[in-house]
C-alpha cells in the first residue's frame, strides 16, 4: 500500500497574497486609470487648440516646460527619504493637468456666465476669478489627495507625503494653465512685442511665482498628512477641511491681488513668507522622518531582517548616498539600483512599524507588514546577487550572521497586534522572512 505524500502545511498568509491572486488586476487597473485620466487631458488640449490655435499652444507648451521641470524636480528632491510610487506620482501630475483643469474650467465658465447675468461683465469676471476659481480649482486638486487618503492610506506616512502629492497635482494644473497664458500672450504680442509678450508673462509666472499653485494646494496636503497620522476621528475629518479652507483663502487672495493691482504688496509680504514657512515645515518633517527610520532600524536588525552592520548606512541620507556611490564605483549601476531598492523597502517597513506603534493602522496592519517584509527580502535577494553590493561600502567585512527565527513584534501601547497564524501562537516562521545568506567572502567571512 502506497502512503500518500503528506501535504504541505498551508500558508496562513495565502489569503493575504494579492501579488499572486490579483496579478492581472494589478496590471489592468493602472492602465485603465491612465486612460481615464488622459481623456479629460485630450479634451482640454482640444479646447486650447480651438481657442488659441495650434502654434500658440505649441509655443505655450514649450515655454511652460521650463518652470514645471523645476517644480517637479523640487518635490522629487523633497521625496528622497521615502520615495512614493512613481505610478502614483505620475497619476497625481496627470490628474492635475487633466481632471482638475477640465472640472475647474467648466465650473469657472458657468460662474462667469451667472455672475455676468447678475452683476454685469465686471462682476462676472470677479466672481469667476476671486470666488469660483479658488473654490473649484482647490476642490478638484484636493480630490486626488482625499482619494489617496481613502483608498491608498498605506502610501501616506505624514505631512511630507501630503505636500509631495499636492505639489505634483498642482504642478500638473499649473503646467496646463501656463500653456493657456503663454499661448495667449504669444497670440496677442508674440515673444516680446507690445505689452511684453511671452517674455513678460514668463517672468511673472515662471520666474516669480512658479510655486504659487503648489503653495495653495500644499495646505490641503498638510491637512491630509496630519489626518493620516491621527487616530482621532475628528482630526481625520476636520484637518483636510481646514487645509482646503486655507488653500482657498490663499488662492483667492492671490487672484484678488492680481486683479486689483496689489501684487507688489501681497507677493513679498504674504506669499514669500508663507513659502519660507512651508520650506521650514518640510525640512522639520524630513528630519522627523529620519528619526523615525533610525529608531526602527535596530529592531529590524535584531529580528534578522537586515544586517546590524547596515544600520549606520541606512540611518541617514548621506550614509545611503555614500553606500550607493561606493557600489556604483566598485560594482556598477545595476548593483547600485539594487541597493537603492533595498534601502527604499527597508524605509517603507520602518515607517509602517512606526505607524503600528502609534496605533494609526487598522486591521490591514498584519497583511501590510507581511507584504513589506517580503519586499525587503526580495530586494535583499537582488542586492545579494549583485557581487559585493551589500559590502562595498563597509570599511571591513562584518562577522557572519545568521537570521534568527522571525518573531512577531510585541504589541506596542495603543498599537495593533499582527494577526497570529492559526495554531502557531506567539512565534512563527514566515515563508518570506528569511533573508538569503550572502556568499562567504575570502577567509570564510560574510559580506
Amino acid at each position: 500500500m502506497v502512503r500518500p505524500e503528506p501535504s504541505a502545511a498551508p500558508d496562513p498568509w495565502a489569503q493575504h497574497q494579492p501579488w499572486a491572486r490579483q496579478h492581472n488586476k494589478s496590471v489592468l487597473q493602472p492602465v485603465l486609470g491612465m486612460v481615464a485620466l488622459a481623456v479629460p487631458g485630450l479634451i482640454v488640449l482640444s479646447m486650447l487648440g480651438a481657442s488659441l490655435g495650434s502654434t500658440p499652444v505649441l509655443v505655450g507648451a514649450v515655454v511652460a516646460l521650463l518652470p514645471v521641470v523645476v517644480v517637479v524636480a523640487a518635490f522629487l528632491w523633497v521625496d528622497r527619504w521615502e520615495p512614493e510610487p512613481s505610478r502614483l506620482l505620475l497619476m497625481a501630475f496627470i490628474w492635475g493637468a487633466s481632471v482638475s483643469v477640465l472640472g475647474a474650467l467648466v465650473v469657472n465658465e458657468t460662474a462667469a456666465v451667472l455672475g455676468e447675468g447678475a452683476l454685469g461683465a465686471a462682476g462676472g469676471d470677479f466672481v469667476s476669478l476671486v470666488i469660483s476659481a479658488p473654490l473649484a480649482e482647490e476642490a478638484f486638486k484636493g480630490a486626488f489627495l482625499l482619494g489617496l487618503l481613502w483608498f491608498r492610506r498605506r502610501e501616506f506616512d505624514g505631512i511630507v507625503d501630503g505636500v509631495v502629492y499636492a505639489g505634483l497635482v498642482a504642478a500638473g494644473f499649473a503646467f496646463v494653465e501656463n500653456i493657456l497664458y503663454f499661448g495667449r500672450a504669444f497670440a496677442d504680442a508674440g515673444l516680446a512685442g507690445a505689452g511684453g509678450g511671452v517674455v513678460l508673462v514668463f517672468v511673472l509666472r515662471g520666474v516669480l511665482s512658479p510655486f504659487a499653485h503648489p503653495l495653495f494646494t500644499a495646505m490641503i496636503g498638510i491637512g491630509v498628512g496630519v489626518a493620516a497620522r491621527s487616530r482621532n476621528a475628528v482630526v481625520i475629518v476636520v484637518m483636510p477641511i481646514v487645509g482646503y479652507i486655507a488653500a482657498v483663502i490663499l488662492h483667492a487672495l492671490w487672484n484678488f491681488s492680481a486683479a486689483a493691482g496689489l501684487f507688489v504688496a501681497v507677493y513679498p509680504l504674504i506669499m514669500v513668507p508663507l513659502f519660507g514657512a512651508l520650506l521650514a515645515l518640510v525640512v522639520w518633517q524630513r528630519r522627523r522622518e529620519q528619526r523615525v527610520v533610525a529608531a526602527q532600524l535596530p529592531g529590524l536588525a535584531a529580528s534578522g531582517w537586515i544586517a546590524s552592520s547596515e544600520v549606520g548606512l541606512l540611518a541617514s541620507l548621506a550614509g545611503r548616498r555614500g553606500w550607493r556611490s561606493a557600489v556604483r564605483r566598485q560594482v556598477g549601476d545595476d548593483a547600485a539600483d539594487a541597493v537603492r531598492d533595498y534601502q527604499s523597502a527597508v524605509t517603507e517597513l520602518a515607517f509602517l512599524r512606526d505607524r503600528m506603534a502609534r496605533g494609526t493602522v487598522g486591521a490591514e496592519a498584519g497583511r501590510w507588514h507581511h507584504e513589506l517584509l517580503r519586499s525587503v527580502m526580495t530586494a535583499r535577494t537582488r542586492a545579494v546577487n549583485a557581487p559585493n553590493a551589500l559590502g562595498a561600502a563597509w570599511r571591513q567585512s562584518p562577522p557572519g550572521w545568521a537570521p534568527p527565527p522571525t518573531v512577531l513584534p510585541p504589541t506596542p501601547p495603543g498599537g495593533t497586534q499582527l494577526p497570529q497564524p492559526p495554531g502557531q501562537p506567539g512565534r512563527y516562521r514566515s515563508p518570506y522572512s528569511q533573508p538569503p545568506q550572502p556568499p562567504p567572502a575570502p577567509g570564510g567571512r560574510h559580506c
